[in-house]
């Protein structure tokens, strides 16, 4: 079976109310947005039902993926990096050690598995890549990527969520003998590796698009957006990005050949074009406004909508895709992490809250918020999931189920 067939047909089981998929970082589209309806408009002033909690998560910012009934994440449980599975009660099912603890700078793991035909997927903060059988946790393989692509983290440690392209994972190491490559998904063999680039990894994830009928591996780098042919690895195009401290986060966004990227504290945001040539890109706008940091940006019916940097008075802002164009910033919803289900927008404040909001080219409006029983104090970096009608919120040790069904 075709996977984008194996795709259509769990999306359709998601649509019907049944397992739960949400496989990878921002979801199988990786796009940030949930498909399925019947969702609370609006919630109690206390909040939607708990259904559950889980407090040993370890420290971290990772958020969650969900496939075969069971929930993916990760922590850092002293010197060691570990990725959870938890059922759907949120009962531990299996812990699995994925190399050293990240003791750099903002301590705690970074990246979220991602699950793929029977395996999950994941790079630990040093550069530690690692496959495991999702339903047992047993060990496939591992890759120190640092050592095998003559690689060096960065100051914020790895932070990308790896992707899958049919046999082949993809990910930026960043280094001399491999800028961008591709590996065996079932072995971890080197399939091919980019040496061409000059330029070394961000913290942001890639995207997979196609377009004019060649599949693209788009991500952005440290000092650049760039896009590598996924069936050659060659570099295809490539545009300055620069951020102002070394945090190239945000996830780039693509749209009818159009790709947007963004970094905070006044790097401001892009959009460029890919020219008719396919081997370039024509810079189309920039703009300031929107400058999110790490709470991502999501692209809904023409317009963006993310949070701009807090030290600037920024709170949601939104700019119109194809002009940059700000339509406002509603600096009263503050710093966010985001998701989107159902029409409404869900925000996790950087300072704890978490906020329903209704977004519209207009304005955004609160409709309910609420302060999650934290046992840690902020600021929230993990970024929301709403999937099989319950969102999951994380902050360090502590993951939440909650109930938003109408």
């Amino acid at each position: 079976m075709k996977k984008s067939l194996i795709l259509a047909v769990l999306l359709a089981a998601l649509a019907r109310g049944e397992e739960p998929f949400w496989p990878e970082f921002h979801g199988p589209r990786r796009d940030n947005m949930a498909r399925e309806t019947g969702l609370l408009k609006e919630w109690p002033k206390e909040g939607p039902k708990l259904l559950w909690s889980f407090s040993p998560c370890g420290k971290g910012y990772a958020g969650v993926s969900l496939a075969e009934g069971l929930l993916f994440t990760t922590g850092d449980f002293g010197d060691e990096e570990a990725l959870l599975a938890l059922d759907l009660d949120g009962k531990l099912k299996w812990k699995a050690a994925n190399g050293k603890a990240w003791k750099g700078a903002q301590p705690g793991a970074r990246t979220t598995p991602t699950w793929n035909d029977g395996a999950v997927y994941q790079l630990n903060a040093t550069g530690r890549l690692s496959a495991y059988v999702a339903a047992t946790g047993q060990p496939l393989w591992s890759v120190d990527l640092e050592g095998r692509f003559a690689a060096q983290h960065n100051f914020w440690g790895y932070a990308e969520n790896v992707i899958i392209e049919k046999d082949a994972l993809l990910c930026m190491p960043g280094g001399a003998k491999g800028r961008v490559v591709a590996l065996d998904k079932k072995t971890g063999a080197t399939l091919w590796a980019n040496t061409e680039i000059q330029d070394g990894p961000g913290y942001s994830s890639p995207l997979l698009v196609t377009h004019n009928g060649v599949r693209q591996f788009i991500a952005l780098a440290r000092t650049s957006v760039l896009s590598v042919d996924v069936a050659t690895g060659k570099l295809l195009w490539s545009h300055k990005h620069e951020g102002t401290c070394d945090q190239n986060v945000t996830a780039p966004l693509f749209h009818e050949g159009c790709v947007y990227v963004t970094a905070g504290h006044k790097s401001g945001g892009r959009m460029v074009r890919i020219n008719p040539d396919g081997q370039s890109v024509t810079e189309a706008w920039f703009g300031t406004d929107l400058d999110n940091c790490h709470g991502g940006v999501l692209f809904l019916d023409g317009y963006l909508y993310g949070s701009g940097c807090r030290l600037y008075k920024k709170g949601l802002v939104c700019a119109e895709f194809a002009t940059g164009k700000t339509m406002y910033n509603a600096s009263e919803i503050g710093k966010v992490s985001i998701t989107y289900a159902d029409g409404l927008l869900y925000c996790l404040g950087n300072d704890g809250p978490l906020a329903l909001v209704d977004i519209a080219p207009q304005q955004a409006k609160i409709i309910s918020r609420f302060h999650p029983p934290w046992g840690e104090s902020p600021p929230c970096l993990s970024h929301p999931v709403v999937c099989g009608g319950r969102l999951y919120i994380r902050h360090l040790n502590d993951l939440f189920a909650y109930d938003v069904r109408r």
